[in-house]
């Protein structure tokens, strides 16, 4: 699976608990896009989090 380059972000375990209260395990995903962006002033593609495009924490090459 797919992490976040910039923010490390990857899958999260927990366990999904039922009405009748049984319990399972579960993964939460994160929103992982590939983009082009600027790196130390060249294009590169990278796997990012939609998180940290929004936060502008990557300059996206056009």
């Amino acid at each position: 699976m797919a992490k976040c380059e910039v923010c490390g972000k990857g899958v999260a375990f927990g366990i999904k608990v039922s009405h009748s209260h049984r319990r399972s395990n579960r993964t939460w995903k994160p929103n992982i896009r590939k983009i082009r962006v600027i790196d130390k002033g060249t294009p590169k593609s990278m796997y990012v989090c939609t998180r940290c495009i929004r936060s502008n924490k990557v300059t996206r090459a056009i």
